[in-house]
């Protein structure tokens, strides 16, 4: 099978990098630079422009930013629609399947929100697709993405939500471990100590909440003893109200992808 990526930044790397051997890649970029350094790295076949990686693919994923989409689906627009309809894959935050149908008629079309993750083959993507998906084409999709992480098929209203929080989500755990690598240089501990420290504790506790039955809460409880020192340091978390700031940051980026995907009509 041929994949095509139209755009071929960090994510679309993430994907060639890690896709299984059965699947064909060519790419098309405004970067030739860019182009260059992926066909050495990977070996894939660079095409002159986004037509041409359209025409060559069976599966064609819309690797842009969605400032650029309008631009893209125009472009597309006057490729050739009359043969066996291809599976298009965005995964442009808030570009609706309804507007991408309108742009792309008869495509078999699925959005997809990976996260920054995907990088290391440690994400997770949600998928949502148009009307006349069948199931085996979605497994197609699925499997692409499943070489970069785990991945979760839902309905679309529910992608701005995913967006906030898996698609958003990475910035505000790095940051978390920033705060933490920064009080352990405060307490006295040497900065690469600090965030060895600080990053092991949180892919441990990652782990822990995804293995164990026990609840988000429960866990918090087994490590705060009773007038311990994390208990301590949870209260200075409630004085600062941490909890319900990285709540609000959520939905914040769940409405800024509403008010994107508001855009598209």
């Amino acid at each position: 099978m041929k994949i095509a990526f139209i755009g071929a930044g960090r994510m679309a790397e993430a994907l060639i990098s890690r896709l299984p051997k059965n699947f064909q890649v060519i790419a098309a970029d405004v970067d030739q630079k860019r182009l260059s350094t992926l066909v050495r790295k990977y070996g894939l076949r660079a095409v002159a422009g986004n037509q041409a990686a359209f025409s060559a693919g069976d599966v064609v994923i819309l690797a842009v930013k969605p400032q650029q989409m309008a631009a893209v689906a125009a472009e597309l627009k006057t490729a050739d629609f009359r043969r066996r309809p291809k599976i298009i894959v965005s995964i442009a935050a808030g570009v609706p399947l309804r507007w991408l149908g309108k742009q792309l008629p008869g495509q078999l079309i699925v959005r997809a929100m990976p996260n920054n993750p995907c990088l290391v083959g440690a994400g997770i993507t949600a998928l949502a697709k148009g009307k006349r998906v069948a199931p085996g084409q979605l497994n197609v999709v699925n499997k692409i993405f499943k070489a970069v992480g785990e991945v979760v098929e839902l309905p679309e209203k529910m992608l701005d939500a995913v967006t906030g929080l898996s698609g958003s989500g990475p910035a505000y755990v790095y940051w978390m471990i920033e705060g933490l690598v920064a009080g352990g240089v405060a307490a006295g501990l040497p900065q690469q100590l600090a965030k060895k420290l600080a990053v092991e504790t949180v892919i441990g506790a990652a782990v822990t909440a995804k293995q164990t039955a026990h609840s988000l809460t429960d866990l918090r409880m087994m490590v705060a003893s009773p007038g311990g020192t994390t208990v301590e340091g949870l209260l200075v978390m409630e004085k600062y109200q941490t909890a319900q700031g990285l709540a609000a940051a959520v939905k914040a980026a769940a409405q800024k992808a509403a008010a994107i995907s508001s855009r598209f009509k």
